[in-house]
């Protein structure tokens, strides 16, 4: 028992308001070395965003394309292409001791040329890896990878981990609409199981087709769903195309609550019956979920979610993520601590896993 609650279990109250506090103790008492504990608790948010200017040639024209209020792209921007004073004061004033930071989208996914892909991947990691060392008790962070070369993505992956002490991959979707169950990502799965380093799947920009069904209703395409639904299709097309047959030591990293995936674990194995035996894998959805998938609260702030991701794939496989600068630092932080869970768990989350899973 951890605070009035077993260990893996949460409180009864299945949602409870950003900002509030949720008790950690039966009958709703919390004294004052409770409160205390809660404060110091250590926070690590795991996809928050940084961007060098000028090393996307795309980049600028990208960015005056998103459909997003002009102020709010450009605080955006300010803060994605600050490295630490914007960063670590944010940082400061909402208790994060830790961010793991990503490359924003658009990144490489949107280059065509595989040699510059190639050059801007070995640019931004040096980069990456620059900022981390002058900060090493503030920042990690995850490579980014020349994916249009499948062979130098490997030779980078390597050097990123081995050389520039990163701690795994973020990549935002498709590659040039291709993805990566495809044959010629292996040898970049058997890099990353060798290393013993995820691959974070993150929603691109730039899509890798136009849905029909998004026809007209422009808000439908990015975060609000558009994202979800095209990186947890990738996600699956890993799962029924043996990528973690092939690789069972290999791991997927999935924002947004696992993009959503935990919520359909009982439809996915209900339906797997309806494959075709030849096009089945070992395992049903569910294993893969819980065995080679971990989630993030990325940009879903509600108790209900994270409860539910929890109950799907343990308490183990769940990360506190911010998704700064695109949500606030301030309402992230909240909804993980009032969070309706025991303290161990709770610690679990806001750091305990990210220091396993990544190595921190």
């Amino acid at each position: 028992m951890a605070g009035g609650l077993l260990a893996g279990q949460p409180a009864l109250a299945a949602e409870t308001a950003s900002g509030s506090r949720a008790s950690t103790t039966v009958g709703g008492s919390k004294d004052h070395r409770n409160a205390k504990k809660e404060k110091k608790m250590r926070i690590i948010a795991v996809e928050e965003a940084f961007a060098i200017p000028g090393a996307i040639r795309q980049e600028a024209a990208i960015r005056q394309r998103m459909d997003v209020p002009d102020a709010i792209k450009q605080e955006w921007f300010r803060r994605l292409d600050d490295m630490t004073e914007l960063r670590l004061a944010d940082m400061d004033a909402n208790g994060v001791d830790m961010q793991v930071l990503s490359y924003a989208t658009p990144g490489l996914e949107v280059i065509e040329d595989p040699a510059e892909a190639v050059a801007v991947a070995r640019r931004v990691n040096d980069y990456l890896a620059k900022a981390v060392a002058s900060h090493p008790k503030r920042f990690a962070g995850f490579a980014v990878l020349p994916l249009q070369d499948p062979k130098a993505a490997v030779v980078e992956l390597r050097r990123a981990v081995k050389e520039l002490g990163l701690k795994g991959v973020l990549y935002n979707d498709h590659v040039r609409r291709h993805y990566l169950d495809e044959p010629q990502f292996r040898p970049v799965w058997a890099e990353l199981e060798r290393l013993g380093v995820t691959l974070y799947l993150h929603p691109a920009v730039i899509p890798a087709d136009n849905w029909h069904v998004f026809d007209g209703y422009p808000a439908l395409v990015g975060p609000s769903w558009g994202w979800t639904a095209t990186v947890g299709a990738h996600a699956l097309r890993l799962i029924y195309g043996g990528v973690f047959d092939e690789f069972p030591g290999a791991s997927v990293t999935l924002g947004h609550m696992g993009e959503l995936l935990p919520f359909q674990m009982a439809r996915l194995d209900s339906r797997y019956t309806q494959v075709p035996v030849e096009q089945r894998v070992r395992h049903l959805p569910s294993y893969y979920l819980r065995n080679n998938v971990y989630a993030t609260t990325s940009g879903v702030m509600s108790h209900a979610a994270l409860l539910g991701a929890v109950h799907a794939v343990g308490v183990d496989r769940v990360l506190f993520s911010i998704d700064y600068p695109f949500e606030s630092s301030a309402e992230a932080v909240a909804f993980l601590r009032s969070a309706p869970y025991a303290p161990a768990d709770l610690a679990r989350i806001a750091h305990g896993n990210a220091e396993r899973i990544l190595g921190l």
